[in-house]
């Protein structure tokens, strides 16, 4: 059985989509339909801008799913058993899944963006990656601490990221190096995201993301918030509204799709590092970037 993934924030790079808008009319079309949509040029910035432009949430986001998303498009052997995405990921992978048009996910991608730009400017945060320690133990760490801090992304066993307060996650980290943690890593971020800090950025996009129309897929997705198969349109936006202030299960994706019968993952999009992940984590997947020849 074959999954296909999708990445989140921090898999962007100066030059990504230029080939497939180069080989690609219909390709083409999508990013210029893009541009009308976002009401500005992302082509130029994902192209032929800076690392910096790139580092714009409003670029950020956008800029991976539209790479990820045309790019599935463009794949002429697309037939998932199954699809996930990580944090932004997941707006891609329902995409790619046909349960959002492209116009409606590109659309949500951006009010997401630009929700959460206000809520980290509103109530500045951080996240930190806390190595080789137990999940429970991060989490009762966490709960012990009176300031905000939390786990954010359940990455894969042995690594965990923390999300929350610049002073609630300098804390945590002391705390965490302390009960044995081999490493605790403050994140270059611009805010807590999957954290309380995020509520009124969920708020927001909750209204925009009950107005949009979810179709039933052409397969099952494996959600960030529980990491469990769905099929249920209105499941999945229920999930997707609860997402930006959850954490992402992702260590409990990927044994749910090993168990469910997958042994060859794709990841679609710009980077490897859920292929990483699910290395790190099963050693006999096969595991791929989708490409076209």
């Amino acid at each position: 059985m074959k999954a296909y993934v999708f990445p989140g924030q921090g898999a962007q790079f100066v030059g990504m989509g230029k080939d497939l808008y180069d080989r690609f009319p219909k390709a083409k079309d999508l990013f210029t339909k893009a541009n009308d949509i976002l009401k500005f040029n992302i082509t130029d910035m994902m192209f032929e801008g800076t690392d910096e432009d790139l580092r714009q949430t409003k670029v950020t986001q956008p800029a991976i799913f539209l790479h990820s998303v045309i790019l599935a498009m463009m794949l002429e052997d697309f037939r998932p058993d199954m699809v996930a995405g990580h944090s932004l990921g997941e707006f891609s992978a329902l995409v790619a899944n046909h349960v959002l048009t492209f116009e409606d996910g590109l659309r949500l991608v951006s009010q997401r963006a630009m929700a959460m730009q206000k809520a980290c400017d509103a109530n500045p945060g951080t996240m930190a990656a806390i190595i080789n320690l137990e999940d429970d133990k991060i989490k009762s760490i966490c709960e012990s601490i009176k300031e905000v801090v939390v786990p954010a992304n359940y990455n894969s066993p042995g690594q965990v990221v923390i999300s929350g307060s610049v002073e609630g996650v300098a804390i945590a980290c002391e705390k965490m190096k302390e009960a044995g943690a081999k490493r605790a890593l403050p994140l270059n971020v611009g805010g807590a995201f999957h954290s309380p800090l995020m509520e009124p950025a969920r708020e927001e996009l909750a209204e925009a993301i009950m107005k949009t129309r979810f179709a039933e897929g052409i397969c099952p997705v494996y959600q960030n918030v529980t990491g469990q198969a769905v099929n249920d349109p209105e499941i999945i936006k229920s999930n997707l509204i609860k997402q930006l202030t959850s954490p992402v299960h992702w260590t409990q994706t990927m044994e749910n799709m090993v168990a469910a019968g997958v042994n060859q993952v794709v990841e679609v999009g710009p980077g490897t590092v859920l292929q990483g992940l699910f290395k790190r984590t099963f050693k006999t997947l096969e595991l791929n970037s989708a490409t076209i020849e």
